[in-house]
């Protein structure tokens, strides 16, 4: 059984990596304002665009965390106790991109999910 669970993980991460190298991040323009209150203040210097967009994370959780696959990603180290339960897979790659890291997650838990899996995709703004 443990080998379908590779294929189906190596399925979830094919996907996921096809779909974060076909995302085409919004570049990030950082500006410092003479006054940093005031986002109508004089720009006084404005750094070199962030190509990858705004930083972040995402993550896949499965849920429950008893479930025949979710146990085996814990058993291979590739996933961690949920803090509202299940197991996270954390997107390592794709630097500090958080739209890159979004929609690796979106397209695995998809893959997940087609599988008759409960999973999603989480993320958050660093």
């Amino acid at each position: 059984m443990a080998t379908d669970y590779q294929a189906l993980f190596n399925a979830a991460d094919a996907a996921g990596q096809a779909a974060a190298e076909a995302k085409v991040p919004t570049p990030m323009i950082v500006v410092q304002r003479a006054n940093p209150f005031d986002d109508t203040s004089e720009v006084v210097k404005q750094y070199a665009p962030v190509t990858g967009g705004v930083c972040g994370f995402a993550w896949v959780t499965v849920k429950p965390g008893t479930a025949g696959f979710a146990r085996w990603t814990r058993k291979q180290g590739l996933t961690r106790r949920g803090y509202y339960g299940g197991e996270q897979y954390w997107v390592s790659r794709y630097g500090q991109s958080m739209e890159r890291k979004e929609a690796y997650a979106g397209a695995f838990a998809e893959v997940l999910r087609e599988a008759g899996l409960e999973a999603y995709a989480g993320s958050r703004m660093d």
